[in-house]
């Protein structure tokens, strides 16, 4: 699954002057910076890249997909490392519906005959590639049916694809559509198609997207060879995440599941993924009308649209059987506050090998935990406890981190200072997505770990990288170049940070390294491997060593802070940024009156501003404060993102609390800021858009409150 941070979705904000030649780390007063400082160049030194290189080797072995006892071997090695290095570590088991497929079946019945071979076929000079347990190519959670239909292309299968088709006459009801990868997430292809009325959903790999359009194909390059697929889960995300039979509360062994009849994230059509080669010999077959300049790809083909005159017979026959799941969790205790809790993760389950997703991110995390042991044998005790988890089932739906953060919600919101997320990694530039609070504090890990391939600070590529972007997905506001118009990317969904983040409010990161090619071509398919990652993800593992250090400072400063590091002015100003934004939007109306919603934003930005004022003078007086005023001080902090969801949660998907940051119900992945107001207005529903403006409103209230609070708790000192 994985949401990719690449190069070209950086945008980090900062008081510009940060990621100079300042000495300072946030949180932390003068007189303890250079203990600081010396247990930070320590654990610097401490990564290797050769022991991450031998992690991923060993793991990418074997296909590991979830539910598997390959997956538990995974699960396990990384238990008995951590345990080998004398952490406190266990494994916790959950259960869930994993559907595998017991029968696959696309053919072409007419013009004419042909049936596509589904098989990705072996590379010679990937000996993994031959392994006889390779996972099929399929989509979780599809639904099982055996149907013959009229095939229609449609574009990404997205919104406008089918506005365009309504336009033109098409009616994709009772026929097989056939879409392209990309222009949204692969999960909205069969439930768009399944709402308009089709009884099948096809998902192939364009070559212009990730295939020989882009450049030479796997194993001579990066890019995705004609057998290739991508497989991913096509569960409805935009509902919730996890477990599609125990929504809402933890799934274990013998807990409460719903039926398959009462889960609404599944998909009642079938689906199939394939590659461009079994595509085609269908799309030549296409007739009807030419499809339009932007629906075209990189097939050597006129592009059609079809006509009732081409058929096709789709079968699919799910398994829709329970499997374990196996969460791996690691905690190092603190010495002054051992009940605030600091968490990195990444999940350590794949499609097939998974050498680049997820475990590029997998190994560098484990060689944090390796580090970290090593400097808490060297005297190192971190204020706050210290957790890492490696998730399991990520690719089926963040099912692992969403049932670990439902067992153990209250304790959680209790204690969970912010949670580190990880995924992909790989060469390239530093990306970053989170909490707007966490801004600063990302700058200040920038400015501190080097780029290991031009030597200078991480923030220095950050202050000359522009974006085409802004947070939220739309058009380009003002010059990036600018330090004062820096922003963090907000975070949408697809990977672990999903349930911490925007079901419990937990102040979140999600970070890696990475440029605009990403994976390559070879995302989600059997050549995901540890020959293609050490020839073309980074071959020197020189980022992985980068990354592990980049978590590595996060975490020490998580850790060691006597006030934790968050700021609030970015924070309000991306909210302003974003009540602008949908005040742009084309089906905005003016009788939405967004003025109470606006002046609540500028009471917070006055707030933040004085709590900044107030969080640089109380640095210095920390020392002398007590152990409990700290913690007092702390835990309001840390609870301000807290007072960001909203008590019903977002309309018709109550799951999603957060009131800033969701993934767009017709975005997938793609962040919605100001969901409830956002997606109201989106879609022209104008009471719904102020019910929602005016929860926000009080929302934006609460947070002021808490902000003034700990102000004034940070005045007393």
């Amino acid at each position: 699954m994985s949401f990719k941070l690449t190069g070209s979705v950086i945008l980090l904000s900062c008081a510009w002057p940060v990621c100079g030649a300042d000495a300072s780390i946030l949180g932390f007063p003068s007189s303890d910076l250079a203990q600081e400082r010396k247990w930070e160049d320590r654990a610097k030194e401490l990564p290797d890249s050769t022991r991450i290189g031998t992690y991923l080797k060993h793991m990418s072995l074997k296909p590991h997909l979830a539910g598997t006892p390959a997956s538990k071997a995974v699960a396990e090695y990384a238990l008995g490392l951590e345990k080998e290095w004398g952490l406190d570590a266990h494994i916790e088991q959950y259960e869930a519906l994993l559907p595998t497929p017991k029968a696959r079946v696309l053919e072409m019945v007419a013009p004419r005959l042909f049936r596509a071979k589904l098989v990705e076929s072996p590379v010679q000079e990937d000996r993994t590639s031959f392994d006889k347990d390779e996972v099929p190519t399929y989509n979780a959670y599809s639904g099982s049916g055996d149907v013959t239909a009229p095939l229609v292309y449609a574009n990404h299968g997205m919104p406008a694809d089918y506005e365009y088709l309504a336009r033109h006459g098409i009616d994709v009801k009772g026929k097989i559509v056939i879409t392209r990868y990309g222009g949204g997430w692969r999960g909205l292809k069969p439930r768009l198609a399944q709402e308009h009325g089709a009884v099948g959903c096809i998902i192939y790999s364009d070559p212009k997207d990730d295939g020989y359009y882009r450049g030479d194909v796997y194993p001579k390059g990066m890019w995705r060879p004609a057998d290739g697929v991508q497989r991913g889960s096509v569960m409805d995300m935009m509902l919730f995440p996890g477990d599609p039979l125990s929504p809402g509360w933890a799934s274990e062994p013998g807990s409460k599941r719903l039926s398959i009849e009462e889960a609404t994230t599944l998909m009642k059509i079938p689906v199939l993924p394939i590659s461009y080669g079994d595509a085609l010999p269908m799309m030549q077959e296409l007739s009807g009308p030419v499809a339009p300049p932007e629906w075209r790809g990189a097939l050597g083909l006129t592009y059609h649209i079809g006509n009732d005159a081409e058929k096709v017979h789709l079968k699919v026959d799910m398994d829709n059987s329970t499997h374990p799941l196996y969460d791996v969790i690691a905690r190092i205790p603190g010495s002054e506050f051992p009940d605030e809790w600091v968490m990195a993760g990444n999940h350590h389950d794949a499609w097939v090998h998974g050498a680049m997703d997820p475990l590029s991110g997998t190994s560098a995390l484990l060689e944090t935990a390796r580090s970290l042991s090593e400097l808490y044998k060297q005297g190192w005790r971190p204020k706050r406890t210290i957790m890492i988890a490696l998730w399991d089932g990520e690719e089926f739906g963040l099912i692992g981190s969403t049932e670990y953060v439902e067992k153990h919600a209250a304790e959680l919101s209790r204690k969970l200072v912010a949670y580190i997320n990880s995924d992909s990694n790989g060469k390239g530039q530093l990306g970053a997505g989170g909490s707007h609070s966490l801004e600063s504090f990302v700058v200040g890990l920038a400015r501190d770990i080097n780029d290991p391939r031009t030597g200078k600070p991480l923030a220095e590529a950050l202050r000359t990288r522009s974006s085409s972007t802004n947070p939220s997905g739309a058009a380009k506001g003002p010059d990036p170049l600018k330090p004062e118009d820096w922003h963090m990317q907000a975070l949408g969904s697809g990977s672990d940070y999903t349930a911490f983040l925007q079901h419990l409010g937990i102040a979140s990161l999600n970070l890696g390294f990475g440029d605009e090619d990403g994976s390559g071509g070879i995302y989600h398919s059997a050549y995901d491997s540890y020959y293609w990652f050490s020839h073309f993800g980074d071959p020197n593992f020189v980022y992985e060593k980068a990354f592990s250090q980049v978590t590595e400072l996060a975490l020490l400063r998580f850790g060691d802070a006597p006030l934790l590091p968050f700021q609030f002015k970015h924070f309000a100003q991306s909210v302003s940024q974003y009540v602008s934004e949908i005040q742009k939007l084309e089906k905005y109306d003016k009788r939405l009156d967004l003025a109470s919603l606006q002046g609540e934003v500028k009471e917070l930005d006055k707030a933040s501003t004085s709590f900044e004022t107030a969080y640089a003078g109380a640095l210095g007086k920390v020392g002398q404060a007590s152990g409990a005023q700290m913690a007092s001080i702390n835990e309001h902090l840390y609870g301000i993102e807290r007072r960001m969801l909203l008590d019903g949660g977002l309309p018709r998907r109550p799951w999603f609390r957060h009131g800033v940051y969701a993934p767009g119900s017709l975005t997938g992945y793609d962040v919605k800021t100001l969901p409830g107001i956002r997606e109201a207005v989106e879609a022209g529903q104008l009471e719904e858009a102020r019910e929602q403006a005016r929860q926000v409103t009080e929302m934006l209230k609460g947070v002021d409150r808490e902000i003034q609070q700990t102000r004034d708790l940070l005045n007393g000192l």
